[in-house]
């Protein structure tokens, strides 16, 4: 199509085209002609916008046309101002239907995909946000176990997923390890999975078999220093969130443990002194702590945790020292911004009820109630810190 912007005499103003629609209006000056479709004409003399329609229609403008618009083979000329405004407000339609879509949403069900077993702290705090988002959605949200290769297979199953909200990831600190721990995933974290909201946060406690001759933190580290690598320290595997924690520890204070990583549980081996120590999730050792089968040193959060007050901190000798167990909800990458919001306004609406919060101090932590922008510069961080640690310790995946 061809559209000339130029002042010409009635008699040079083409007669004939193709596929030619009938005369809906005649501008004022203009001769009567059947080749034109007019749709409007505006308040100055002489101006008019017409509507051609045809596979093939040369376009030459009387007087004078400001613009020229094609739709799907519909020829439109429109003043510069009118074209302008309809361009900003096709410009304001995905916004408007993301709007509409995050307020209907979820239409569907909804899953958590969670990177371990049924059974372990980060589906058991899946499921309880799973139940309480399903009420106050009206719709199902499913959590869906998907463990293997230290969660990387849950999270790539996310990162491939459709981004419109329907997909969540549940993450733990396990997700910010190993974006520095493998080197060959089909993904990155921080490029390919949006953060929405965190959920739960613990503390680890180091606890050691009774055997240990010692009853404090000062006294641990000092007995490690004078007994370098004869104390073994167990984990959940390399990479694992006990681990690097335990590396963590080793670096601050200056000490040197042996690592001894497990692919199964390694409390029967901690209970027997088999190994000596471990840095694990406050739910796991409690009932045995408070049962004086293992001793309780110190906590690794900056504060001391309800569930064992009477337990220091590590940072109280070890200065900075700080490391939790946490976990959260993400999403594909380019799910709408609105859906973002909706589900954290949704999630920390959860995490504020009292009974909810009663049921994490249950599991020995807290919610962890934070805004998308906010718990984006945690995961940021947190894969900094952890990176450090693993270079400097040279942590390589099981």
């Amino acid at each position: 199509m061809v559209a000339a912007a130029d002042q010409r005499s009635d008699n040079q103003i083409p007669r004939r085209l193709d596929s030619i629609s009938s005369l809906a209006h005649s501008c004022s000056g203009w001769p009567e002609l059947t080749t034109y479709s007019i749709s409007r004409h505006s308040l100055a003399p002489f101006e008019c916008s017409a509507t051609i329609s045809g596979n093939r229609a040369p376009f030459q403008s009387y007087w004078k046309w400001n613009s020229l618009s094609i739709v799907r083979g519909i020829v439109m000329t429109l003043p510069r101002r009118r074209l302008l405004q309809l361009a900003a407000g096709a410009a304001a339609l995905p916004a408007v239907s993301r709007l509409a879509w995050a307020q209907t949403y979820p239409s569907r069900p909804v899953r958590i995909v969670v990177g371990y077993p049924a059974g372990i702290a980060p589906d058991i705090t899946a499921r309880l946000i799973a139940q309480s988002l399903s009420e106050r959605f009206g719709q199902q949200v499913i959590v869906d176990n998907r463990p293997g290769a230290g969660s990387n297979i849950a999270a790539d199953a996310v990162v491939r997923a459709a981004p419109d909200g329907y997909t969540l990831l549940a993450m733990t600190v396990t997700n910010t390890v190993n974006s520095t721990l493998y080197d060959n995933l089909s993904f990155n974290l921080i490029r390919d999975i949006a953060p929405v909201a965190g959920t739960f946060r613990s503390p680890q406690v180091l606890e050691v078999n009774p055997s240990v001759p010692a009853k404090t933190l000062p006294e641990f580290i000092a007995y490690a220093k004078a007994n370098p690598g004869k104390i073994n320290y167990a984990s959940d595997g390399n990479g694992s969130a006990p681990h690097v924690v335990g590396e963590l520890f080793k670096a601050m204070a200056g000490v040197d443990l042996v690592h001894v990583p497990y692919r199964g549980s390694y409390l029967p081996d901690l209970l027997s002194g088999q190994v000596q120590a471990a840095f694990s999730s406050i739910a796991t050792p409690i009932a045995y702590i408070r049962a004086g089968q293992l001793r309780a040193l110190a906590v690794t959060t900056t504060t001391r945790s309800d569930a064992l007050p009477d337990i220091p901190t590590v940072g109280e000798f070890v200065p900075g020292f700080e490391a939790y167990l946490w976990h959260g909800i993400g999403v594909p990458k380019k799910t709408p911004i609105e859906i973002i919001d909706k589900l954290n306004k949704e999630i920390n609406a959860v995490l504020s009820d009292p009974n909810m919060k009663a049921r994490l101090v249950g599991l020995g932590g807290e919610p962890m109630s934070m805004a998308p922008a906010e718990f984006e510069k945690f995961i940021a961080d947190e894969t900094e810190k952890w990176a450090k640690v693993i270079k400097f310790a040279g942590i390589k995946p099981r």
